[in-house]
């Protein structure tokens, strides 16, 4: 063993650094540098000279602020990388390394950050829980919104709006209907507890019609909306009506108006 490694590892705040640099070894005068870009061990430094030690010190000595700073971006810089991986490729090509690859990141940190590829996708099923509120703002405020009818118009309208600009969640839509995997299933049920929580939410003390079975009725629109959208993505049009310009998406939208006050009002 080297004596600068064991100059290293004595040094009283080598415990609280950055695990990449406890990973590093140093053996026969090499210091050894695991390269995430290749994932190939190379000797890169030879530590024969007291000045190469002194940036590795400094860099343990890094402010714990910081190290909290660099740990948050980087847990978000994976969450970032494995959604757009997803919705561009999904499952299929979806793994640890590919992740690491797209975020620019150590494979490991993927494992010490969310556990794994099944952590990184419960955290990517609590992110979409967040997907209505930030896409649908519920300030209400000045909306004049006076009965049920009123809400659910303006919700449904929203809803097609923020689906038809999210690529991810429509493949998720997609995969509900066409795959049965326990990944898919943690996503599907993120995504179905967030719709109904929102619901709840918008609906504050506004009473549906009597006699309107509002569950099923929410359903059968949401479900119309979802069809509608992946419709379009895919082929451009959804059972003969076109839906490529804005003028199509506004017919669209003026017909969904109108079933949604034929049932609420």
């Amino acid at each position: 063993m080297s004596p600068y490694g064991d100059t290293l590892k004595s040094l009283p705040s080598f415990a609280n650094c950055p695990q990449s640099l406890q990973d590093m070894s140093v053996a026969a005068d090499l210091w050894r540098c695991y390269s995430p870009q290749s994932d190939n061990w190379t000797e890169s430094l030879m530590l024969n000279d007291p000045m190469v030690l002194a940036p590795v010190a400094d860099a343990i000595r890094v402010e714990p602020e910081k190290r909290i700073r660099d740990r948050s971006a980087t847990e978000k810089a994976i969450l970032n990388a494995a959604k757009s991986l997803l919705a561009e490729e999904g499952f299929q090509n979806f793994g640890i390394n590919a992740v690491a690859r797209r975020a620019g990141c150590d494979k490991q940190l993927i494992y010490r950050y969310y556990g794994g590829l099944n952590g990184l996708v419960e955290a990517i099923g609590a992110d979409l829980g967040n997907w209505v509120k930030d896409r649908i703002p519920e300030d209400t405020g000045g909306m004049f919104l006076l009965t049920y009818g009123d809400l659910m118009e303006r919700l449904s309208l929203l809803f097609l709006e923020a689906l038809r600009d999210d690529p991810l969640v429509r493949r998720i839509v997609a995969w509900e209907v066409s795959e049965n995997t326990e990944q898919v299933r943690r996503l599907s049920e993120a995504r179905s507890k967030a719709l109904a929580n929102w619901l709840d939410r918008m609906r504050g003390s506004l009473m549906p019609p009597k006699g309107v079975d509002v569950v099923a009725v929410n359903a059968l629109l949401i479900a119309a909306i979802q069809h509608l959208v992946l419709s379009a993505s895919a082929g451009g049009q959804c059972a003969g009506l076109t839906l490529k310009t804005s003028k199509d998406w506004e017919k669209a939208a003026t017909a969904l108006k109108r079933i949604v006050r034929g049932v609420y009002g």
